[in-house]
């Protein structure tokens, strides 16, 4: 496939992404992370004080936050939730969007803008990553899968770190790889200065640590290169990444940050944490001026940690825990993603699976090396997945699929990898004279002129070319289907985008995106009032003023009208696992009765004579 084309082909593929994310959100009420993320980073740029969700880093809240510098906004520094608590930063965003007197809806327009913006250059990124290392094809292939990813489309339009985690993934690893290949001043310094980058974007990048000293060793040991210098470039690496990145973003941030109030933050955040040197640690360096900011940057880190660790009350298939389940991301993986990708991943597996030449037991070691030597890039997209897999299956923060979206475009260049290594490898038998009587000047002019082998050949190629086709077309549609209902969609095994909240929610289903839409109905069916459970990011009174009613959940059966989030519904009706003592099943009572409507497809509207 000429550059060309394919360079067209791609500018086609990311135009249509754009358009399709920026139109499928401009109903959306804010989500919950975004609530805390957007005022955060405008906290951050305006007032040089990172008190506000320091468990993330600010590098998306900082760029969320830019158009944000241009609107005329209310910034309530004298309300409590700033000068006084500690990282209130639901009450702060609540206090910033809706009850300072700014225009929410225009706050959260354009800071999704930057968020837009940065998943088409993960896009681009993502197709140059592939094209340098496998080619037109795969690149293009690969494309398609990205572009038209309901995941992407649906987290990509939301200001929340989890693409910019993916993107910080495909970068570090493409620089990553042209220092090992090379390891030059300059390609250690790129390496250095995009790995800090990465770290700056979402804080369970730090497992690309362990990821670079593998494929590192790796490739010193089975090189036969001098392991003990790559050793010492990769630490290289990491100090430049600390000291010209990490280091100097986080004292910009920190300037106006008193260290007398940094210091009791962090003492008050970690009082609980079971991580004791470490903790320890954190608090030592908070209010030592030189490196304060590298302190706030590790308690960060151990917020994250500590989190990740501790997990969060969820609803899972019918149970509720706080402690998390270890297929809870492969359940999630299979439901979430589209069945069609499934198909072509399966399709590779089976084609990797048949190439294999001998049983896996004969010289394992040595075939396993000299694959590895010569399918270095595959081999240590590899281990990243395994890696991150693996972490995400013991961890117990079990609250969407976002959170493996950084495996997502690996995955992706491998499948395809897969399906354009298959369709290359059927090609016409080399031409025999002495059985296929036709010259090859006529075999080639003409198909009719082909032996049956050949022809035969030929047409196993071309239906595998069109089923994968089909496959794609299939997958596209998939995701079309759903506009603008990204954020809920599920595959055809998970009940499609109006089923999918039976099995998983959250941030899976209803993260409190469909609050203006009940806002819309409320209005239409000219409901004078309406009693709401909402999860999410939106100001139920800000919206809905004097039409609405609160209620206590708990306290039993209700009367009139009813809208509910599917994620209080589903939690209030799921059973609880052994050992979770919060109350649950306030909800079963409804089970009698069907909602009459939904406000997009998360909030659920009954009404009960």
């Amino acid at each position: 496939m000429p550059n060309r084309t394919t360079n067209i082909i791609a500018g086609i593929l990311l135009a249509i992404m754009f358009f399709t994310a920026f139109f499928s959100q401009l109903s959306d009420s804010a989500t919950m992370d975004e609530l805390a993320h957007i005022p955060a980073g405008y906290s951050y740029l305006t007032q040089k004080d990172f008190r506000i969700n320091p468990e993330h880093p600010p590098l998306v809240k900082d760029l969320s936050a830019i158009p944000l510098l241009f609107l005329n906004l209310n910034f309530p520094k004298n309300h409590p939730s700033w000068y006084k608590d500690v990282n209130s930063q639901w009450w702060f965003g609540s206090e910033f969007l809706y009850h300072s007197g700014n225009n929410p809806d225009q706050i959260i327009f354009w800071s999704r803008i930057p968020m837009i913006l940065l998943l088409i250059f993960l896009g681009w990124l993502l197709f140059k990553f592939t094209k340098t290392f496998f080619g037109n094809k795969v690149a293009c292939l690969t494309l398609i899968l990205f572009a038209f990813c309901p995941t992407f489309l649906a987290h990509g339009r939301l200001v929340t770190t989890d693409v910019a985690a993916a993107l910080g993934v495909v970068l570090a690893t493409y620089f990553w790889l042209n220092f090992l290949k090379n390891p030059t001043k300059k390609n250690i310094l790129f390496a250095g200065l995009i790995f800090g980058v990465s770290m700056l974007f979402k804080f369970s990048l730090a497992l690309l640590i362990p990821f670079f000293a593998v494929i590192t060793i790796c490739y010193a040991g089975f090189l036969k290169k001098s392991l003990l210098k790559y050793i010492a470039f990769a630490i290289l690496v990491g100090i430049i990444g600390i000291v010209f990145i990490i280091w100097p973003v986080y004292q910009f941030h920190i300037l106006n940050y008193p260290a007398e109030k940094q210091l009791s933050d962090t003492v008050q955040i970690l009082e609980s944490s079971p991580m004791g040197p470490l903790k320890n640690l954190c608090i030592w360096m908070a209010d030592k001026p030189q490196i304060r900011a590298l302190g706030h940057y590790l308690l960060g880190l151990l917020m994250a940690t500590q989190r990740t660790a501790f997990g969060n009350t969820v609803y899972f298939m019918g149970m509720i825990s706080a402690s998390g389940w270890w297929f809870y991301f492969p359940v999630v993986y299979v439901l979430k993603i589209p069945l069609a990708f499934h198909i072509l991943t399966l399709i590779a597996l089976l084609w990797a699976a048949c190439v294999i030449k001998a049983p896996f037991w004969v010289k394992p070691i040595s075939r396993s090396k000299g694959w590895i030597l010569e399918h270095f890039p595959e081999f240590s997209m590899m281990v990243f997945l395994g890696i991150y897999w693996l972490t995400s299956i013991s961890g117990n923060l079990n609250i969407g699929v976002r959170h493996i979206l950084p495996t997502l475009p690996f995955t992706y260049i491998l499948v395809c990898l897969g399906i354009v290594k298959m369709i290359e490898s059927i090609n016409p038998a080399p031409f025999d004279s002495k059985r296929c009587g036709v010259p090859l000047k006529k075999r080639n002019r003409s198909p009719l002129a082909h032996c049956f082998s050949c022809s035969q050949k030929i047409s196993t190629k071309k239906m595998a070319t069109s089923f994968i086709s089909v496959l794609l077309g299939w997958y596209m549609i998939s995701s079309l289907s759903c506009f603008p209902y990204y954020l809920s969609y599920f595959n055809e095994i998970g009940g499609g985008y109006k089923g999918g909240y039976k099995y998983v929610v959250d941030s899976n289903y209803d993260w409190g995106q469909d609050l203006k839409r009940l806002k819309k109905w409320v209005e239409t069916n000219n409901v004078e009032k309406i009693k709401i459970d909402y999860f999410g990011g939106g100001d139920v009174e800000y919206y809905l003023g004097e039409k609405w009613e609160k209620f206590d959940p708990k306290s039993g059966p209700q009367k009139g009208w009813l809208a509910i989030s599917a994620t209080l519904l589903q939690g209030g009706k799921g059973n609880a696992v052994p050992g979770f003592n919060q109350p649950t099943g306030y909800y079963r009572w409804l089970e009698q009765y069907e909602p009459i409507a939904r406000a997009g497809t998360s909030i659920f509207i009954y009404h009960i004579d």
